[in-house]
């Protein structure tokens, strides 16, 4: 059984329907990634999943339970968490704080030890600025920072919401880099990226979405290679 598992989700903003019958699945080890262009859908697929936004219909499946009604916190306990796009960090507070947050429903002090070091082993960057005020940081370094926050919280599957997104092409190759090695070391990731390129040179299955419906799908490589998928994402002519 897939580690986790979308059934035709509908999902409305007022009277827009932004998804359409969504289907996609994750097996546990997997990178998935779900291309598409701006406003297909990709962001609102994830925000769905995790408890963010109601669906209208269909059903969420992670870990064999059903979690298409529960609320974020439940959602994150399960193992499912999300780094948002935008990074949302709390600029505020230092990056130890923030990093101390991916925590906040743990109570498994030497386990939340552990994982705090593996992430800073992920990110150097992020632990040479511990005591720094996390609105200081770079750009890049707040993704890096958003990415060990969600690592913090011991995830059994991973979403990534546009990591790349607005960060230097040399900071970009470093975050997708991380991603492989993050898999790699055991983690499932389910990864909406705008970069396609990138995302299909990491991911195992990828899934097309345009306007709020999955258009194809199949292992990464493949669709790599598809004409229609170069000449609309992958800018080829």
């Amino acid at each position: 059984m897939a580690l986790l598992e979308v059934e035709n989700l509908g999902v409305f903003y007022g009277a827009i329907e932004a998804l359409r019958g969504v289907s996609l699945c994750v097996e546990a080890g997997e990178v998935v990634t779900l291309i598409g262009a701006n406003g297909a859908g990709k962001s609102t697929t994830l925000r769905t999943i995790s408890g963010l936004l109601q669906p209208r219909s269909g059903k969420i499946v992670f870990d064999g339970r059903p979690i298409q009604n529960w609320p974020p916190h439940k959602v994150v306990e399960t193992g499912l968490v999300q780094a948002p796009e935008g990074r949302k960090i709390f600029s505020n507070l230092t990056v130890e704080e923030n990093l101390n947050l991916g925590a906040f429903l743990r109570n498994d002090k030497a386990a939340i030890a552990k994982d705090r070091e593996r992430a800073l082993e992920f990110f150097p960057r992020v632990r040479e600025r511990l005591a720094q005020q996390a609105g200081t940081l770079s750009g890049g370094e707040q993704q890096m920072l958003a990415i060990a926050r969600a690592l913090v919280a011991r995830p059994k599957l991973l979403m990534l919401d546009e990591p790349s997104l607005g960060l230097a092409p040399q900071l970009v190759q470093t975050i997708f880099q991380v991603i492989r090695e993050i898999n790699r070391a055991g983690t499932t990731i389910l990864l909406v990226e705008q970069n396609a390129n990138m995302a299909l040179q990491v991911a195992h299955r990828a899934y097309v979405i345009e306007v709020g419906k999955i258009r194809m799908e199949g292992p990464a490589a493949q669709l790599a290679a598809s004409d229609d998928v170069r000449k609309a994402y992958l800018g080829a002519h």
